[in-house]
């Protein structure tokens, strides 16, 4: 009886392997290519996605404003639904430097926190996270010169400075000014405080050039991911500009087979496109099915994760140094949510994402829901609850506000210290200042920020509870 079952499973194993050498002979050069560019460029592009969403920054920094690498663009307002970026604050004042080391090191000199503070991160072209700066970071508030140093630098650091060697040629520091509340004086004073940020070379620190500032607050700055081919052109562009990393050499033939291929120019056939923009589409749905399936959430039976996952938070914030673990695929759901990279996750904020409500399903515009933030939020500074667009993770277009925080002007408490914040697109009587609008014809996120968390979030002890939809409401009338 054995030797018959054997005599059948191997019959069976030959059948299906004759079958599959029938099917791959019978596939035409030219089936074989195109198969190669799609599964090849699906793959890319989910392992390209933290470069590429930096360069979209940068790209669309030097496309719509005047400001340059090594100087600052800022926006002198909370930011509102114009700054399309991923999952940006609309309660902090925004800087950013796109930093470039290629003609020798770069000075980013944070000032001391008197006065104000900031929660800044310094990142490679890869958002891998060089260093935290401000009150959280390697300056501890007391302020400090961050020297960025070029691949392959081979001199002494110089003294007296927080020497940080890239891996890349260029990166970003986002660094925001904390605001104490959003009253025009406050913004005012953040802003003043953000403005003492200098950025110049190392070869002029003995008398440093006035640091240029470009006010972006007016401007559609808009660098959400697009899901088509001309992903590819900027992850072609990382490539020229970029040296190979050690840990990403095996995806250099990876890339050559879809046409990006360093000191080679990328010029994609019509055929080409259509396959890249097929491929997008596929990693796309990859990445979107694993986000809507959630992260491991914070607390057993509530809906909200941290936004950062376990095993990307260990791995960026060491560089990657555990040659026995590479989180891409984490990676690229990570990158299609925000941008930058922080070293030390939990110290100076910290993120919750929510997708769904309590019931589990997804956040409807049309809808409204209350979210109520218990008494006592374990913060230092403040807390806020975001609206970002389902789809882009960007702001909702075209609404007057994003969201509503700890320090919103006329926020409204409850008796027992808690706060009940409303979703809809429209306010619940008597519930403005509580209130954030939402688009009818959208879905949406939440994003739940608390700056300067403090240990009762991370040991449990406070707990946030999940939105609850109270009424599905088009243009305010319930239904």
């Amino acid at each position: 009886m054995e030797a018959v079952m054997r005599h059948a499973i191997a019959g069976a194993i030959a059948m299906t392997l004759m079958t599959a050498s029938a099917h791959a002979q019978s596939l035409s050069p030219d089936e074989v290519a195109a198969r190669t560019i799609q599964r090849r460029a699906v793959e890319a592009m989910i392992w390209g996605m933290p470069a590429v969403n930096a360069d979209l920054m940068l790209q669309t920094m030097l496309g719509t404003t005047k400001a340059k690498p090594n100087e600052i663009i800022y926006w002198s307002k909370p930011v509102n639904w114009k700054n399309q970026t991923l999952t940006p604050n609309p309660d902090s004042i925004y800087l950013m430097s796109f930093w470039n080391v290629k003609d020798g090191p770069v000075v980013i000199d944070i000032p001391p926190a008197q006065g104000g503070s900031i929660a800044g991160n310094i990142v490679t072209a890869w958002q891998m996270p060089l260093e935290d700066a401000g009150p959280e970071g390697a300056d501890k508030g007391q302020g400090g010169k961050y020297l960025i140093l070029p691949p392959g630098y081979k001199g002494d650091a110089p003294a007296g400075y927080i020497s940080l060697q890239s891996d890349t040629f260029s990166g970003f520091a986002l660094l925001r000014s904390n605001l104490a509340s959003h009253g025009d004086a406050d913004v005012a004073k953040s802003v003043s405080y953000g403005k003492q940020v200098k950025v110049y070379p190392l070869a002029q620190a003995k008398d440093p050039p006035q640091t240029n500032f470009t006010d972006a607050y007016d401007v559609l700055f808009d660098s959400t991911i697009p899901f088509d081919a001309s992903f590819y052109r900027s992850l072609d562009r990382v490539v020229q500009n970029e040296p190979w990393l050690d840990r990403d050499r095996a995806m250099i033939d990876q890339l050559a087979s879809i046409g990006i291929e360093k000191g080679k120019a990328f010029n994609p056939d019509q055929k080409t496109v259509a396959l890249l923009d097929q491929a997008a589409r596929e990693a796309h749905a990859i990445l979107e099915q694993r986000y809507d399936a959630g992260f491991a959430v914070i607390n057993p039976g509530i809906r909200w994760f941290p936004a950062a996952v376990p095993e990307m938070v260990k791995a960026a914030s060491t560089g990657y140094a555990d040659p026995n673990t590479y989180p891409v695929d984490m990676r690229g759901v990570s990158y299609t949510l925000g941008f930058t990279g922080i070293k030390r996750l939990g110290t100076a904020q910290f993120y919750l994402l929510a997708n769904k409500d309590r019931d589990g399903q997804p956040f409807d515009g049309a809808a409204t829901y209350r979210l109520t933030v218990p008494a006592n939020a374990p913060v230092k500074q403040y807390w806020s609850a975001t609206v970002y667009d389902r789809e882009t993770h960007a702001l909702v277009r075209n609404m007057p506000s994003a969201s509503r925080a700890s320090i919103s002007p006329g926020i409204q408490k409850n008796a027992d210290g808690s706060v009940d914040v409303y979703f809809g697109p429209k306010a619940p009587e008597g519930k403005e200042a509580n209130w954030v609008p939402t688009d009818p014809a959208r879905k949406f996120e939440l994003l739940f920020r608390l700056y300067g968390p403090e240990q009762p979030l991370f040991d449990h002890s406070w707990k946030l509870p999940d939105a609850e939809r109270v009424a599905a409401t088009i243009g305010g009338a319930k239904k």
